[in-house]
C-alpha cells in the first residue's frame, strides 16, 4: 500500500458539514413542476426570472404546467443581470399585492439570486442588508416563515439553484454583497438540461466557464470539506468532458447534461468558498454591469498565476480530473490558458468596456468582498490593484 500522511489537525477536529436542497434531474423533467407544486403545497407562486428571459419559450411553457394543475402564478421580469437592492423591494411589493405563498426562481443566476433575496425579506420586517453575509444571521419569527423557492437554472453554470447565498448590488454603495439565511435553502431544484438546448454558444462558455471556475477556485479554498472537494473534482471532470460539446454541438443533450450536472457540482464545491477571481469580479459587475461569467473567465489566468505556487498537490489532482497531461502549476495554467482562448473569451477586461483608470477603486472594493477572505493567499493591495490592473490590460 502507498504510504500517505493524514492532515491530523483536519482529521481530529470537530467539523460542521451540511449538504444542499432536495434536486430533481434529468431531461423532461420540467413538465413535471406542477406535481413539484402540488406536493409542496404550492398553489399561487410567483415566477421570477431576469429581464432578459421574459420572451424565451421555458416561461409561457412554465406557465402552461402550472395551469395543467390547475395552480396559478404571475411574473415578475425587473431583475438586472447583476441584481439590485432597489428591485429586490419590487418584487417583494408584487409577491404581497399578489398574495402569493411562493416564489419559483428560473432562468440564471440573476433570476435565482433576485428570487431568493425577495425571500428574505417579504414575510418580515427586516431590511434586506441586516442578511449580508458577515452578520449574524437575523432571527425570523416562527409564524412568519421564508416563503418556499424553487429554483429552476436554464443555464450551466452558476450553481446558484442549491444555495443558501444571493449576490445583490448595493446601489448607493455602487458594490456587490453576499447575503444569506441558513434557511433561505430552495425546497427543490429542478435541473432540466432540456431547458439549455437553446443557449447560444456565447453563453453556453461563459456560463460553462462559471462553472469551471466555481470549482476551482472551491477546491482551492484552504478548509477540510471532503464533500466540497469530492464535488468539485467531479465537477472538474464532467465540464472538461462536456464543455466544448455543448459550445460546439449545442443541440446535444448528453453534453448539455454533463454541463448542468457539472454545474450544480461546481455550486456545491463552493460551499466552502471562492477567491479573488470572484471578489474582482463581483466589483466589476456592480460598477458595469457586466456578464458574471464572462468577467470571471477573463480574470482567472491572472490570479491562477497568483494563487497557485505553492499548490502543486492540488493543481495534480485538479489536472488529473480535467485530464490534463502535464500536471504542472505552468502546465494547468496553460491548459487553462488554451481553453479559453477556444470558447472565444476576450483576453483583457479593456475589449468588454472596463477602462483602466477604475482599477485602484476596484481593488479597494474587492478587498471588502466576502471572497477576499476565503482567497487561499491573503492579498495585499498593491496585489489585488496588479491583479485588477493586468486583467484589464492583458489578462492572458
Amino acid at each position: 500500500m502507498q504510504n500517505f500522511k493524514l492532515n491530523e489537525k483536519d482529521i481530529l477536529a470537530n467539523q460542521d458539514w451540511t449538504f444542499p436542497t432536495n434536486i430533481a434531474y434529468g431531461p423532461g423533467r420540467f413538465k413535471e413542476i406542477g406535481k413539484f407544486c402540488k406536493d409542496l403545497n404550492i398553489s399561487n407562486p410567483l415566477i421570477v426570472t431576469d429581464s432578459g428571459s421574459t420572451k424565451l419559450p421555458f416561461i409561457n411553457n412554465l406557465q402552461n404546467h402550472l395551469l395543467s394543475s390547475k395552480i396559478k402564478s404571475d411574473l415578475f421580469f425587473d431583475i438586472s443581470p447583476n441584481p439590485r437592492d432597489d428591485e429586490i423591494e419590487k418584487g417583494c411589493d408584487k409577491f404581497r399585492k399578489g398574495a402569493h405563498d411562493a416564489i419559483i426562481a428560473i432562468g440564471g443566476g440573476s433570476a435565482m439570486d433576485g428570487g431568493k433575496a425577495i425571500c428574505l425579506t417579504v414575510n418580515n420586517d427586516i431590511p434586506l442588508w441586516d442578511f449580508e453575509f458577515e452578520k449574524t444571521p437575523p432571527i425570523i419569527d416562527k409564524n412568519k416563515p421564508f416563503p418556499k423557492i424553487i429554483t429552476v437554472p436554464t443555464t450551466a453554470g452558476t450553481g446558484a439553484e442549491t444555495e443558501i447565498t444571493a449576490m445583490v448590488t448595493h446601489v448607493e454603495k455602487g458594490m456587490k454583497f453576499c447575503i444569506w439565511h441558513p434557511n433561505v435553502r430552495p425546497a427543490l431544484s429542478l435541473i432540466d438540461p432540456e431547458l439549455t438546448l437553446g443557449l447560444p454558444s456565447n453563453l453556453t462558455a461563459w456560463t460553462g466557464a462559471d462553472a469551471m471556475i466555481h470549482a476551482i477556485e472551491g477546491y482551492c479554498v484552504p478548509i477540510f470539506h471532503p464533500l466540497c472537494d469530492g464535488s468539485a473534482l467531479q465537477s472538474l471532470s464532467l465540464i472538461s468532458k462536456s464543455l466544448y460539446l455543448a459550445v460546439e454541438e449545442p443541440q446535444n443533450l448528453v453534453a448539455r447534461g454533463g454541463m448542468h450536472v457539472g454545474s450544480c457540482l461546481g455550486g456545491i464545491a463552493f460551499f466552502k468558498g471562492l477567491g479573488l477571481v470572484h471578489a474582482v469580479s463581483h466589483m466589476i459587475g456592480a460598477e458595469f454591469n457586466t456578464h458574471h461569467g464572462l468577467t470571471n473567465a477573463i480574470v482567472l489566468p491572472v490570479v491562477l498565476k497568483y494563487n497557485l505556487p505553492g499548490m502543486e498537490e492540488k493543481v495534480k489532482k485538479m489536472s488529473e480530473a480535467m485530464q490534463f497531461e502535464d500536471h504542472s502549476v505552468e502546465g494547468f495554467i496553460l491548459n487553462i490558458e488554451k481553453l479559453l482562448d477556444r470558447l472565444k473569451i476576450p483576453k483583457s477586461l479593456g475589449e468588454i468596456g472596463v477602462p483602466e483608470d477604475c482599477s485602484r477603486r476596484i481593488a479597494e472594493k474587492s478587498m471588502k468582498d466576502q471572497a477576499y477572505g476565503q482567497n487561499p493567499k491573503k492579498a495585499t493591495f498593491e496585489e489585488i490593484h496588479e491583479i485588477v490592473l493586468t486583467s484589464i490590460n492583458k489578462a492572458r
